[in-house]
């Protein structure tokens, strides 16, 4: 039987692979591992899995020398906006290489960044239209944001450049708006960010009762880093959030998943402090429009009841005068009236008591003992009749001018 060496053959694999692949070939594959080591080589797994059932088809070792790594990451990150990362698909020109001991590896040449952004387009559509079937990527757009959005739960990490950036405008406002801010920390870029902001949400939804909003702010770190912000579970916690989500996570050229669902999306920590003073500054002016439209209506309102009491005083004043007058010259006419009817009245009963004065007089012992008459007493009574005497009384006789005594014969 015939047979070769185990050396043998790897030769002839080696020349097969030379004479097969002798230029570099463009593969399509996802990243499923990725470090760089301290030299600066940057070492990579890549597979292929079934479209549905995510089972692996193929696996291949890679590496991406420091000297092509060096201009390949800044490339593919500026034009896409992504870290090269494990998780993303990724086209790449590699050379197959094959080592007697360590067998067939792949050495990457280029990279297509065009690709990369067409797959990132591509999940980022089919994250969107998920959230659409499940109806709930407008939910946190439709909900209503406070008038005075002063309450803020603030996801971000702690010494984020931008997280200090949003904290000194809206603490150092011209117009002295206060709010309440209170920083739940979380990572914002890598691996972990994702899980770590939902567990930030997690613990906002049990307070939600305390915030008007929820402010998601990064900023100071790469573009390259927005990746997490990407995802469907983040999306769908933020879209389904009872708060109104205010994101402003650093980006000046692409939105997220999370600015689509977000109740309003900025581009920056600083753009979202600016609104959020805009938003008081607003209700602020209609406050004091309002204040003003009350001040002017209620000055008018007084001077207009001031003149009207002014008026009705003086109507008064003018009435009581003329009803004053018009009771005095009564007074003084009934007063000349009583005056004349008290005078006829007094001369009449003067009239009447003289006549009377007249009548008595008539009749007094004086007027009638001057006219002749006299009047006989019998012991201190008069007599009126011949009947009351008897012989020998004596009897005491008035006249005019004086009395006389007698003796009854």
């Amino acid at each position: 039987m015939d047979s070769i060496t185990l050396s043998e053959l790897t030769t002839r694999i080696q020349e097969a692979l030379r004479l097969n692949f002798d230029t570099s070939v463009w593969i399509r594959a996802e990243i499923s591992e990725l470090r760089e080591n301290q030299n600066g080589h940057c070492y990579l797994e890549f597979v292929e899995k079934e479209q549905h059932t995510d089972n692996l088809l193929a696996k291949s070792k890679a590496i991406i020398w420091y000297s092509t790594y060096r201009m390949l990451k800044p490339y593919f990150e500026s034009s896409t906006g992504q870290s090269l990362r494990a998780g993303l698909n990724v086209m790449v020109a590699v050379s197959v290489e094959f080592n007697s001991l360590y067998g067939v590896s792949l050495s990457v040449r280029d990279i297509d960044p065009t690709f990369t952004i067409g797959e990132l387009a591509a999940r980022r559509m089919l994250i969107l239209r998920q959230l659409e079937t499940d109806g709930i990527v407008d939910m946190n757009k439709q909900l209503v944001l406070s008038t005075l959005p002063q309450r803020l739960a603030i996801i971000s990490s702690p010494t984020a450049a931008g997280y200090g950036d949003f904290i000194d405008q809206l603490e150092q406002n011209a117009a002295g708006f206060v709010f309440y801010k209170h920083l739940f920390p979380a990572i914002m870029q890598g691996e972990k960010a994702e899980a770590s902001i939902v567990a930030a949400l997690d613990i906002i939804y049990k307070h939600s009762d305390l915030f008007d909003a929820v402010v998601i702010i990064r900023g100071g770190g790469a573009t390259t880093d927005l990746a997490c912000f990407d995802s469907y579970e983040l999306a769908a916690n933020c879209a389904q959030f009872p708060l109104p989500i205010l994101a402003g996570i650093g980006h000046q050229r692409d939105s997220t998943i999370l600015d689509f669902v977000a109740y309003m999306s900025l581009k920056t920590p600083t753009a979202v402090a600016e609104f959020l003073l805009e938003k008081l500054s607003a209700q602020d002016a209609d406050l004091n429009a309002s204040f003003y439209a009350i001040y002017n209506f209620t000055k008018k309102r007084i001077a207009d009841d001031w003149q009207l009491l002014t008026n009705f005083n003086w109507r008064m004043k003018q009435s009581l005068q003329q009803r004053i007058a018009s009771k005095r010259l009564l007074l003084q006419r009934n007063n000349s009236q009583l005056r004349q009817l008290t005078q006829r009245i007094l001369l009449n009963e003067k009239n009447r008591l003289l006549m009377l004065q007249q009548a008595i007089e008539s009749h007094s012992p004086a007027f009638l003992l001057k006219h002749g008459y006299t009047i006989s007493t019998l012991n201190g009574n008069r007599i009126i009749s011949v009947k009351n005497i008897k012989t020998g009384d004596k009897i005491r006789t008035f006249v005019h001018d004086g009395d006389f005594e007698s003796q009854v014969i």
